[in-house]
């Protein structure tokens, strides 16, 4: 299948943001062999910055291949943003409602025409202390099993140093190097012809973001955690840390009390 023509409104967004991309950071690129020519694929990306969709939407223009990404859908409103969202063919999603699903079937129906479909599978910027990638939702996972369409991981580091996760304030100086290595598509073929089932999908997840962060190793010359960093987990723990110090707290308090009492109560008597 041919490559889809970039059009108007995506060539028109790269003349407004190449530039500033250009002269914020530079640029260490690798892997852009590993991009197919043709056809549908997936392209699953670690997200460490509010930036980072820029510096890795800049390395995928550069390919030819230009990356459709899975956005909320108070982006695609009225105004510019939202004329440059839909004309530029991006997918919106829509969260905890009725048209939840639709995001997904979208993304499929894009592979399918033979377009690329960008997917942050950890759904947020990582909250990993170190910034390694976290656990990650099923959603590429889900779209690649049932399309059977390469997975290609791509790994990158610098925007996160220009604007740090969940930061407001760019540090511009020293000038940052915008690192991005995609790797060779992930093998999946030991899920095809499953039962897309729970476990299955978390499995093939975990697979996927072993290749990305095997990448993210690489350009951080780094050894990332044996055990990836998961929000939920962090969350029972946090919970359960304060329920025990809450309980201490008490049994101190209790202490305090309890010799008061018993004073108070032999004066009494």
């Amino acid at each position: 299948m041919p490559r889809r023509r970039i059009g108007f409104w995506y060539r028109f967004a790269a003349v407004l943001c190449k530039p500033p991309l250009v002269v914020l950071i530079k640029r260490d690129w690798g892997g852009m062999e590993h991009i197919p020519a043709e056809g549908g694929f997936i392209t699953a990306v670690n997200h460490n910055s509010q930036v980072d969709p820029f510096a890795y939407g800049h390395f995928q223009y550069n390919t030819g291949r230009v990356p459709r990404f899975l956005a909320k859908s108070g982006l695609f409103g009225k105004g510019f943003v939202g004329a440059a969202m839909r004309g530029t063919g991006q997918i919106p999603v829509y969260r905890e409602t009725t048209d939840a699903l639709s995001a997904f079937r979208a993304a499929i129906a894009a592979v399918e025409r033979g377009e690329c479909v960008a997917f942050y599978p950890e759904g947020t910027i990582t909250r990993d202390p170190d910034q390694w990638p976290m656990t990650a939702k099923t959603g590429a996972a889900r779209v690649a099993l049932q399309t059977q369409c390469p997975v290609i991981p791509v790994a990158q580091w610098g925007a996160n140093e220009l604007l740090p996760p969940y930061a407001k304030k760019l540090h511009v100086f020293p000038r940052k190097t915008s690192h991005v290595l995609a790797g060779p598509p992930v093998d999946l073929t030991r899920f095809y012809g499953k039962e897309m089932s729970p476990d299955l999908l978390k499995e093939a997840t975990e697979v996927i973001m072993a290749d990305i962060t095997r990448l993210l190793e690489q350009i951080r010359g780094a050894k990332a955690p044996e055990t990836p960093y998961d929000p939920r987990r962090e969350r029972i723990e946090q919970r359960r840390r304060t329920a025990a110090e809450t309980q201490e707290l008490e049994s101190q308090a209790d202490s305090a009390i309890l010799p008061k009492v018993e004073q108070e109560e032999g004066q009494g008597t």
